[in-house]
């Protein structure tokens, strides 16, 4: 003789199947959203985005934290001048060469939406090449670094610039591999918030010690402390 389930029981057990269904989806879509920001992404990363992409000269619009039509058009704007797919979506490739880490907002160091790593390593620099300049002179060191990084001329992240080949002499001799004191951590961080002591400079030099006659005959835009600093 067959059982029968009482109808109620199968109600009740095709709810639940929905209901963990639909958790189940729900969960997959956020992940999968965490992974690009895209026309109509709103939040933290966007917010984010937007602030790399005003402070780099891409983007005029309000840093609100939604991507709309202008955060699109920046997004198109960044990714053609830096050689990759112009679809104005953020996936890996964009979000690698914005020094962003999608999904994951605990790499965030507050810094102008650089990530920790990006900090300490950009400290680093400055420990290595202007520890005995003044904090002013420090920050300087920092904002060519960060100019570079948005400029075409140059890798697109501060690992890129600051590891290029003969770019920075305390690379070769090991010095970028000494711990930064808080002087220079919080000069990094100042850059990284948008504090540009040379006004868009690309380069400096100590005169008394470089020999490059390339680098010696370009134009100084300002002197601070032992640099001199041009475009």
């Amino acid at each position: 003789m067959k059982k029968h389930t009482p109808s109620g029981v199968k109600l009740k057990m095709a709810l639940t199947l929905m209901l963990l269904a639909a958790l189940l989806l729900a969960h997959t879509g956020t992940a999968l959203a965490a992974t690009v920001l895209r026309y109509g992404s709103r939040g933290d990363q966007v917010y984010t985005l937007q602030t790399k992409l005003k402070r780099w000269g891409y983007y005029s619009g309000s840093v609100d934290g939604i991507y709309g039509y202008q955060t699109y058009t920046a997004v198109k704007s960044f990714q053609r001048k830096n050689g990759l797919t112009v679809d104005g979506i953020v996936g890996p490739a964009t979000s690698a060469a914005l020094g962003m880490t999608l999904g994951s907002a605990s790499t965030s160091s507050g810094s102008g939406g650089y990530s920790s790593n990006d900090l300490n390593l950009l400290a680093r620099l400055i420990y290595g090449e202007a520890r005995g300049e003044s904090y002013k002179g420090q920050v300087a060191v920092a904002a060519v670094v960060l100019n570079r990084v948005r400029s075409s001329k140059f890798p697109n992240s501060i690992a890129g610039v600051i590891y290029q080949s003969g770019a920075f002499s305390v690379v070769a001799d090991g010095q970028i591999n000494l711990s930064p004191d808080q002087t220079a951590i919080n000069a990094a961080r100042d850059a990284m918030n948008g504090w540009d002591p040379t006004g868009g400079c690309l380069y400096y030099y100590n005169p008394a010690k470089t020999t490059n006659k390339w680098m010696l005959s370009r134009p100084i835009s300002v002197r601070i402390g032992q640099h001199v600093f041009c475009k």
